[in-house]
């Protein structure tokens, strides 16, 4: 029987720095004119976000915090994205998001006594728009759809965002939340930062589809593909999500392509299950270098 074409779909990669630290001109000017204030201010937060990384990790080896879940390689995303939040947009972290946590403006302190095992740590402080941190995978997600209908009912012009790992998306919570945020058209922009592993798991085991971004294509609203080690590309992208969110436009997913340089978590020996070479090509692109 013939079949005629109901729909054609396609999915976009956004990058405007390359691997060289060199900006794309060709793309439309808003995407390349960022001050020489801004650029150092993203990259001043990386570096302290890296350091404030490596300082868990020194005090988990020395018995002084329990297992941590290192953000080392994807600090351009967390500085991208908390770079396009407003104070007033609210935010739902997954156990991967340390460093945003720190730029929306949770004391340092509270940071390590939350993977110390201290419950103060845990207490999110009333002027930050954050949610806890959320340690099983994707159980957050709904939340966020939640927050982002509440938003809508009242009318609340704001935008929800909440971030999570590949192995999310594999999860029914992922689902659930991105069918709701399509057919209520919430105000919502869902992060993937897809670091190529989900502990053990590689990303061709977790989908058959060529990236993850279009999986929203499926409910709705539009996807779209970043270099996660890209900082300007991650804010330029975040940024237009959470203005269309909040102009009540509807929701998006941003899937921000990066590595995790670090084991899964300090509990975890990454060798056992990804080659040298693998992590040294990856390692080039260390979005600080």
């Amino acid at each position: 029987m013939p079949r005629k074409t109901l729909k054609n779909f396609s999915v976009s990669c956004l990058q405007v720095l390359n691997e060289a630290g060199e900006i794309d001109t060709t793309l439309d000017s808003e995407s390349h004119e960022f001050t020489e204030k801004t650029l150092k201010s993203f990259y001043e937060s990386m570096v302290l976000i890296r350091a404030i990384d490596e300082k868990a990790l020194n005090l988990q080896r020395t018995g002084r915090m329990g297992t941590y879940a290192s953000i080392q390689g994807q600090e351009a995303i967390q500085v991208g994205v908390a770079a396009a939040l407003q104070p007033s947009d609210w935010f739902f972290p997954a156990f991967r998001a340390t460093g945003l946590s720190v730029l929306r403006g949770t004391n340092i302190k509270t940071i390590y006594q939350y993977w110390s095992g201290d419950e103060r740590g845990s207490v999110v402080p009333e002027d930050i728009n954050d949610f806890p941190v959320s340690i099983p995978v994707g159980t957050h997600i709904p939340h966020a759809v939640g927050a982002a209908w509440a938003a809508k009912y009242k009318k609340d012009p704001i935008a929800v965002l909440t971030t999570f790992g590949d192995g999310a998306t594999s999860k029914g919570d992922f689902h659930e939340g991105m069918n709701f945020a399509g057919v209520f058209k919430l105000p919502l922009v869902f992060v993937c930062q897809n670091n190529q592993w989900a502990i053990s798991v590689p990303v061709s085991r977790q989908t058959a589809s060529a990236t993850i971004a279009q999986k929203a294509i499926a409910y709705g609203f539009e996807g779209l593909q970043v270099d996660g080690n890209d900082v300007l590309g991650v804010y330029t992208a975040v940024k237009e999500a959470l203005e269309k969110a909040r102009r009540g436009e509807g929701a998006m997913l941003i899937e921000c392509l990066t590595y995790r340089l670090s084991d899964h978590t300090t509990a975890d020996d990454a060798s056992r299950y990804r080659t040298d070479e693998e992590v040294s090509v990856w390692k080039k692109k260390d979005p600080i270098l």
